[in-house]
C-alpha cells in the first residue's frame, strides 16, 4: 500500500468509502461489509469514509460493526454534517453526537461539512443556523481532530471559502478524476487547494463506476498497454500522479473490487505521457456538451445579465449525466438569473468565439433542471429522517 504523509499522520492513498455497501430489504449486508474490510485492512488501508445520510442512516452503524473488530487507533474514521439536508435551525450538537453514538467511537479522525454549493453554502454560514461554531466546538473539544468539506461548487466559491475560513480547515474533498479534470474544472479546484496549502481528497474518482465500466472502442484504447489492467485501475493510476492528493476514496460493494483496487495501489504507478494521451482522448469522447472557455464575451450584453459561463458549466454536466450537484449550483440562483431567465435574444452567441448556439444551449439546461435531479425537490425524506432521529415535531 502507498501512504501519504498529512500533518505527520500515515494515510492510505486508497480510502474506503462507505456509501455504496449493498443493500438486501433495506439493510446492509453486514457479512459482505466484514470481508471486504478485513481484506483491506490486511492490505494496509486505514481510511474508512462514511457520513450520516449514507444508506438511509445505515452505512454508520455498518462501517462500526465491521471496524470495532479492530483496535481504534489502528484506522483513521471520517465523518460527515448533513448541513445541505438540515430541516431548519436544529441542535447541531446533538446530530454530531448521534453520529459518535452510531459509530460507536468518541471522537472522529477527520470530519467535513458535507456537500457545500453555491445553494447549502447558505445555509452553513447562516448565522440562524450556527454550523460552523458549533463544528468548531467540537474540534476545541477533542471530538473532531481534523476539519475539513466536501465540495461541488465552482472554482470561484471555493477561492472565496478558502480565503475567507483561512485556518478554519485542513483539507477539501472534491470529486476528481480523469473527465472532470476539465469537465467540472477538477483541476482548477485541485490547483486552488493546493496553492492554500491545504490537502485534496478525491470522492467520485471513478465518476460513479462510469469510467470503470467503458465502451469497446474506450476499452481499446486501454487495452492497447496491456490486457492484465482495469479499466478503473487507469483512473486510479491518474489520481496517483497528483502529488497533493492524500486520499482516494472509492465506494467499493464487492470483495473483487477491493482485490483490483488494492491491487493498483500496491505500488506507486502513475500513468506515463501516453496513458494520459489515452484516458484524456477517453473523456473527450464522453463530453456531451459545448466548448465554453469561459472568456465571458458573452455577458457583456446579455439584457439579463445572466452569468452564461456558470450555466453552461452546469449544462455540460447536466449532458453527461443527470446531476444533482448541478441542480443544486441552480438552486443558488434568484429566479431571474436562472437558465428560463435567457430571453433568447441571441446577443450571447453573436459574440461566442466558438460558435456556441448559447440561446439553444441554455433552453436545453431549463427543461433538464426542470426535469431532472434537483435538491429543493427531494430533501423531504431527509428532513423527516433528522426529525425523526432528534424527536423533533
Amino acid at each position: 500500500m502507498i501512504y501519504s504523509n498529512f500533518h505527520d499522520l500515515k494515510l492510505s492513498r486508497l480510502g474506503f468509502g462507505c456509501m455504496r455497501f449493498k443493500m438486501t430489504d433495506g439493510e446492509v449486508d453486514q457479512d459482505t461489509v466484514n470481508a471486504m474490510f478485513d481484506l483491506a485492512i490486511a492490505n494496509g488501508v486505514n481510511y474508512f469514509d462514511t457520513a450520516y445520510p449514507y444508506l438511509n442512516g445505515k452505512s454508520e452503524g455498518a462501517a462500526a460493526t465491521a471496524l470495532r473488530r479492530y483496535p481504534r487507533d489502528s484506522y483513521y474514521l471520517a465523518d460527515k454534517f448533513p448541513g445541505h439536508s438540515l430541516p431548519g435551525p436544529i441542535d447541531n450538537i446533538a446530530l454530531f453526537n448521534l453520529s459518535l453514538k452510531r459509530c460507536q467511537t468518541d471522537y472522529f479522525d477527520f470530519y467535513l461539512l458535507h456537500n457545500i454549493t453555491e445553494w447549502s453554502i447558505k445555509i452553513y454560514e447562516s448565522e440562524e443556523y450556527h454550523i460552523i461554531p458549533d463544528i468548531l466546538k467540537m474540534k476545541e473539544e477533542g471530538k473532531i481532530r481534523h476539519l475539513g468539506f466536501s465540495f461541488h461548487g465552482g472554482p470561484e466559491l471555493l477561492e472565496r471559502i478558502l480565503t475567507q475560513y483561512e485556518g478554519v480547515f485542513e483539507f477539501v474533498q472534491i470529486q476528481c478524476n480523469y473527465l472532470d479534470w476539465t469537465l467540472q474544472k477538477a483541476k482548477e479546484k485541485y490547483d486552488i487547494i493546493t496553492r492554500h496549502g491545504l490537502g485534496v481528497w478525491v470522492m467520485e474518482p471513478c465518476r460513479g463506476g462510469k469510467l470503470a465500466v467503458l465502451s469497446e472502442e474506450n476499452s481499446a484504447r486501454l487495452k492497447q498497454f496491456g490486457d492484465d489492467r482495469s479499466a478503473a485501475s487507469y483512473a486510479f493510476r491518474f489520481l496517483q500522479g497528483l502529488d497533493n492528493i492524500k486520499v482516494v476514496l472509492s465506494g467499493m460493494n464487492e470483495v473483487s473490487q477491493v482485490e483490483d483496487n488494492v491491487r493498483t495501489f500496491e505500488h506507486y504507478d502513475p500513468l506515463n505521457e501516453e496513458e494520459l494521451k489515452a484516458v484524456f482522448a477517453i473523456a473527450e469522447s464522453l463530453k456531451k456538451g459545448v466548448p465554453c472557455t469561459g472568456c465571458r464575451y458573452c455577458c457583456d450584453g446579455c439584457p439579463m445579465g445572466l452569468n452564461i459561463p456558470y450555466l453552461l458549466e452546469c449544462y455540460n454536466d447536466y449532458k453527461y449525466a443527470a446531476s444533482m450537484s448541478a441542480g443544486m449550483r441552480l438552486d443558488a440562483l434568484d429566479e431571474d438569473k436562472k437558465p428560463s431567465a435567457c430571453i433568447g435574444c441571441g446577443q450571447c452567441a453573436h459574440a461566442c468565439p466558438q460558435g456556441i448556439d448559447v440561446p439553444a444551449a441554455l433552453a436545453e439546461l431549463a427543461e433538464l433542471y426542470a426535469s431532472g435531479p434537483n435538491w429543493s425537490r427531494d430533501v423531504q425524506g431527509r428532513h423527516e429522517a433528522i426529525r425523526r432521529d432528534l424527536n423533533m415535531k
